[in-house]
């Protein structure tokens, strides 16, 4: 009985690498499932005055500025082309866009040509599309790692915070009341 424990036991070995791959498989469901949350606490952020920003541009000279969105909501949008759950958000942010509000990219930590070509593939949801390849920007406004959005009030006020995938009930229960929509 003992001479057929090792076979047994290099059997399930063998198959430790399929257990874990099923496992990652598993994480990323649930990961994407729940919308993709991390840590959604954002004590500080909201009520904060948005930190003012120059980025350079993906295309043209001109950089982007808050000032081109001075006195209207609007959402800046942390993504980039290796990002899976910013392909998962993209339709959504699609869908702002077909209503009115305007969307700053941020193509976070990432190589201009990629971000050219992810949305040259999937569409362009963005107003105006910042470059922060060192991730400064992103620092000070504390996200966590991308996807991440936040909404702007008129004033440069930050009024709402999603840190993960935008999905249809973040659509639904932050995004749009913070904006104003339905």
């Amino acid at each position: 009985m003992s001479a057929d424990r090792p076979p047994m036991a290099r059997r399930l070995m063998a198959l430790a690498p399929f257990f874990a791959f099923a496992g990652i498989l598993v994480a990323v469901w649930v990961t994407l499932a729940s919308g993709g949350a991390r840590n959604d606490s954002t004590p500080g952020l909201i009520g904060r005055a948005a930190p003012a920003y120059e980025l350079p541009a993906l295309a043209g000279e001109t950089p982007v500025t808050p000032a081109a969105f001075a006195g209207k909501r609007y959402v800046v949008n942390f993504f980039a082309s290796w990002c899976v759950p910013c392909r998962y958000e993209h339709p959504w942010l699609m869908d702002l866009k077909a209503r009115g509000v305007a969307i700053v990219g941020v193509a976070y930590k990432d190589a201009p040509e990629k971000t050219a070509a992810f949305l040259a593939r999937d569409g362009d949801p963005y107003a105006a599309i910042g470059q922060d390849p060192a991730g400064r920007f992103g620092l000070e406004l504390g996200i966590e790692g991308v996807p991440e959005t936040f909404v702007i009030d008129n004033d440069g006020t930050i009024i709402a915070v999603h840190r993960g995938p935008v999905t249809e009930e973040v659509m639904r229960d932050r995004i749009l009341p913070a904006l104003g929509l339905r």
